[in-house]
């Protein structure tokens, strides 16, 4: 029992066994208060995960006030001086006080010319104040402590100056709804990825043996979001970096993926496997020359070996296509992320290779993002 609406339904049934007044009045009053959250804010957040502490002080309060038998505006006045009508008073303080705050944030990274700094500056203030971005204006409720706000000015100074991405700032990505580890070893994962991923699993739902390697595997989110999936495969990860399996192996463990393995190779030099159902790859795509074109940030921080090839950017499909065709059983699947203009090309490397049933898929922003194939 862990959602917010559970606790809360939870909490009004304690009450109204123990003949509390106003049962459902009490339980969103300490719940709200717990929380940080306007009472009516609650009903918006029914399926907010609690954590044990929060859990902990409610049942705590809700023991005390049945116990001693008084009302929760009688325990706060104990505990804090303040009644309820005080609290909220001041909560209202904070939240014009933290509001006028967040507006400041996100006006500094404008003038320093960061495309998203509203989406930046929110992911900043969540992740140092512990709240659900979704929420955060409707959340500041309470007093940001100095050592809360010099944690969130070293980031977004990260942000300004150094122009470090905010996802290696914060530590993590998000991706097909969960949370990955990264660091500047590791390319960021992004969201038209998991349009690939969606078509690997879509094919591979069918099939009685599910068999996957992932060449470059990176942060680890294509494999492990396979195997976590799908929870009769087996998935070999493969990368040349060493800090890149070891971030992708922190990933599997945090994520709690019994059915993924780890393996340094350069693509399938250390390959033993033949049989494969599935070989699904995120190569350095990006030429040479549109290398030197991507944004600032890309360029300075984020891998350059896991972004371009530092030729004409089919360098990797050649090869993997090439060689793919033996590990793959017959009728297995080689599944690519390309560039948006690279469909034809990889397209005629896959007919090329003995592959055929070959499509070329667009992303959910219409452009040719993935080339899938099956082995004659």
């Amino acid at each position: 029992m862990d959602k917010l609406q559970d606790i809360l339904k939870f909490t009004i049934e304690y009450l109204e066994k123990r003949m509390v007044k106003k049962p459902r009045f009490e339980g969103e009053k300490i719940i709200s208060h717990v929380l940080n959250l306007d009472r009516i804010l609650l009903y918006a957040n029914f399926d907010m995960e609690l954590k044990e502490e929060d859990k902990l002080k409610i049942r705590t309060i809700l023991k005390e006030i049945s116990q001693r038998k008084i009302t929760f505006d009688k325990y706060l006045e104990e505990k804090t001086n303040k009644n309820y009508k005080e609290l909220l008073e001041e909560k209202k303080s904070y939240l014009e006080e933290n509001r006028a705050l967040l507006k400041k944030s996100i006006e500094y990274l404008e003038n320093k010319n960061i495309k998203e700094a509203r989406l930046d500056t929110e992911l900043i203030f969540s992740n140092v104040l512990k709240y659900d971005r979704m929420m955060l204006t409707l959340s500041l409720t309470r007093e940001i402590t100095e050592e809360e706000k010099e944690h969130i000015r070293e980031m977004l100074k990260k942000r300004a100056i150094d122009k470090l991405p905010v996802q290696y700032i914060l530590g993590f990505e998000e991706f097909y709804g969960r949370k990955f580890k990264v660091i500047k070893d590791v390319l960021i994962p992004r969201p038209e990825t998991e349009r690939l991923v969606e078509e690997c699993l879509k094919r591979l739902e069918s099939r009685e043996s599910q068999i996957v390697l992932d060449i470059g595997t990176g942060s680890g989110a294509i494999g492990i979001t396979i195997a976590k999936e799908m929870k009769n495969s087996k998935v070999l990860a493969c990368d040349l970096s060493d800090n890149a399996l070891k971030i992708a192996k922190i990933n599997g463990l945090n994520l709690e993926v019994p059915n993924i393995k780890f393996q340094k190779s350069d693509l399938f030099s250390e390959i033993k496997f033949t049989n494969f159902d599935l070989i699904v790859s995120n190569p350095p795509y990006i030429s040479q020359e549109e290398y030197e074109s991507l944004q600032v940030e890309v360029k300075m921080h984020e891998p350059q070996m896991a972004l371009t090839d530092n030729k004409d950017g089919l360098y990797f499909y050649k090869k993997i296509t090439r060689e793919s065709v033996n590990h793959l059983k017959n009728g297995g699947i080689l599944a690519f992320e390309i560039g948006y203009n690279q469909g034809e090309a990889v397209k005629n490397l896959l007919e090329k290779n003995s592959f055929e049933n070959i499509e070329v898929i667009k992303d959910y922003q219409g452009q040719d993002r993935i080339v899938i194939g099956v082995k004659k």
